[in-house]
């Protein structure tokens, strides 16, 4: 299959794009023996593509996998002093995966790994407004103003004392008692961030699955187990959830206004000088003529009549 022969040697890690695409405006690569120019397209399975005379290795095959994370397991790779189970323990795979989305070690679910990282990137990054579907178990019944405040995103404080307003989202009540089973469609997930607005809201997090990423759900996957997706599946992976169209889009920060002592340090403008108004009977006060267009020939000016002599 032809594509972009920046985007190939991207894929087999020559560089980013941006890099690569600078290697072929310098020259300095060349398909079946001839340079190249930007824009020009290559078959990476069948057309030899060399940079700077090295041949270029054939990409890796793409790997799209589909995990349920057991509770308790971690996400990254574990520190030092660490003894928990991570998520590549469970992988026979030894390439560098990117992960379309972390779980919390006290959470489950649905995760998918892949070596596709534009893929991943446009499955987590915010702008993109990618869904992922969890099934949240609160303690308490959370009202239904609660339950509005989640929707339309709530402010909340880092560790450095920063704050931020969380994105909005969709939250349905599935099953209300003691106990709330609620359905979560997120479109950004910062870290714990269900946690701890559950926890602000005055409904901390019981239990908390994973259930879908864009369409594709977690199926009859077992906490532990993995699965290669299938071209349907990677298509229902790209589908962002029905429930998309009921999230409305993030207002865009606003930034904050400056303080007193913030404006004392500002250099003040100096005013403007008053309009001076002319003077009835100035000659500022006169209308002048305005001069002749070009090509346009001056105004004659009245003729005076001569003043009668007498005889």
């Amino acid at each position: 299959m032809n594509e972009r022969v920046q985007k190939i040697m991207a894929q087999a890690n020559i560089g980013s794009r941006r890099t690569c695409e600078e290697l072929i405006s310098q020259g300095r690569v060349r398909v079946n023996g001839k340079v190249i120019r930007l824009g020009d397209q290559a078959d990476a399975s069948v057309d030899v593509i060399e940079v700077d005379g090295t041949r270029l290795k054939a990409a890796a095959k793409k790997l799209y996998i589909a995990f349920n994370k057991p509770k308790y397991v971690i996400s990254d790779e574990p520190h030092k002093d660490d003894s928990r189970k991570s998520v590549r323990d469970y992988l026979p795979f030894q390439e560098h995966l990117f992960s379309a989305g972390r779980l919390d070690a006290d959470s489950e679910g649905l995760m998918v790994l892949t070596n596709d990282g534009e893929l991943a990137n446009r499955l987590t990054h915010p702008r993109f407004r990618h869904t992922k579907t969890y099934k949240v178990t609160v303690n308490g019944l959370p009202s239904q103003e609660t339950l509005d405040r989640w929707r339309q995103g709530i402010v909340l404080v880092e560790e450095d004392e920063t704050t931020f307003r969380t994105a909005p989202c969709y939250v349905k009540m599935i099953e209300g008692g003691r106990d709330s089973v609620l359905r979560v469609v997120m479109t950004e997930g910062k870290k714990r961030q269900i946690r701890r607005v559950a926890a602000a809201l005055g409904h901390p997090v019981i239990s908390l699955t994973r259930t879908f990423i864009g369409q594709l759900g977690i199926g009859a996957l077992r906490p532990g187990e993995w699965r290669e997706l299938t071209p349907k599946e990677i298509m229902a992976l790209k589908t962002p959830a029905e429930e998309l169209k009921e999230i409305p889009r993030p207002r865009p920060q606003r930034r904050p206004y400056k303080t007193n002592e913030n404006a004392e340090e500002q250099p003040q403008r100096p005013a403007r000088p008053a309009s001076r108004k002319p003077q009835s009977g100035s000659s500022e006060g006169t209308r002048r003529k305005p001069p002749s267009r070009p090509g346009e020939r001056p105004s004659k000016s009245p003729k005076r009549t001569p003043r009668r002599r007498d005889s």
